[in-house]
């Protein structure tokens, strides 16, 4: 079993109530990895997937072990039938057998370039992981898709939802440079499984992969998006269209508290202030960021149970 995808998820309401019973007593598994070694393989930097990831390896009582591909390891080649005589110093072939025989689940996180879009869709490195290794590969952010932080935050709207069928609206909002596409891709197809009326608002020349987005409503006008709304996820994206661009900064688009009216704000974090948001949203109750970032050890330590489950 790989968890690569938010569609790996058969049922995510029941996924969802698994994982808050996991958060309600999170060392009740602990013996279920005894044992058993997690590797946790960075290409970017991180810090709540990092630590959440490792965290919830902990609490199922794994032994994680950490490595900095980019920096620490020799230089991975993925192409099929390439002469080797660059930089690259190991093929994906003998590094992802060589990592199996040392882990029992590996995890991968890696980023996209944002200048070719038919090879970051690809996902080249995260498959040829899937591919190579005799283990399985969990998905901790790729070029398109971050299924972690989707999970995590179908657990968190779950907690928090008021009503029986909450309005949920992702919104684009400016950012100094040009950033990808995953958490957007991951949190749309959360939504599209959830009981939840959910609409994207992005200026033009924003709007997500359609083959992604697919019936989702979307809209250009921030405001009209957000009348009703209870839950606010606010994310920056490059263009997808004019891939990787940045076609607009537009202040205007700031989360602020007067746009925001009632609703919870949620946010995957880093996130810059005043620029993204408002101090003043996220320095309110309105904020739920802080209950996310908690929310995503609980997401890693339910995917790894159901490897973990699979696995004994």
């Amino acid at each position: 079993m790989n968890y690569t995808s938010i569609n790996d998820i058969d049922n995510i309401n029941a996924w969802v109530e698994e994982a808050k019973q996991l958060k309600a007593n999170p060392l009740k598994h602990i013996e279920l990895g005894k044992n058993k070694t997690l590797g946790l393989l960075f290409f970017n930097s991180s810090l709540r997937t990092r630590l959440s990831t490792q965290k919830a390896a902990l609490n199922l009582g794994m032994n994680p072990i950490v490595m900095n591909v980019s920096g620490d390891a020799w230089g991975i080649e993925f192409g099929d039938g390439t002469i080797m005589n660059g930089n690259t110093a190991e093929h994906i072939k003998e590094a992802a057998a060589v990592v199996s025989q040392y882990c029992d689940i590996i995890t991968v996180r890696a980023f996209p370039s944002l200048t070719d879009k038919v090879k970051d869709e690809s996902e080249h490195v995260l498959k040829s992981f899937t591919k190579y290794a005799s283990v399985p590969i969990v998905n901790m952010e790729s070029a398109t898709g971050h299924p972690l932080q989707g999970l995590t935050d179908a657990i968190t709207i779950s907690e928090h939802a008021k009503v029986k069928r909450p309005k949920v609206v992702l919104s684009w909002a400016p950012h100094i440079k040009a950033l990808p596409h995953a958490v957007g891709n991951s949190f749309v197809q959360a939504m599209q499984k959830m009981d939840v009326e959910f609409v994207i608002t992005n200026p033009e020349g924003y709007d997500l992969n359609p083959k992604i987005t697919r019936d989702t409503p979307i809209y250009h006008n921030q405001n009209d998006a957000f009348k009703d709304a209870d839950f606010v996820y606010t994310k920056n994206w490059s263009s997808y269209g004019s891939y990787g661009k940045v076609l607009n900064t537009d202040p205007n688009w700031m989360i602020t508290k007067e746009k925001l009216g009632d609703a919870k704000f949620m946010h995957c974090l880093p996130v810059r202030r005043n620029v993204v948001v408002e101090d003043a949203v996220l320095d309110s109750d309105s904020s739920l960021v802080i209950e996310q970032a908690n929310n995503r050890t609980y997401a890693a330590q339910l995917v790894l149970k159901k490897i973990l489950e699979k696995l004994n």
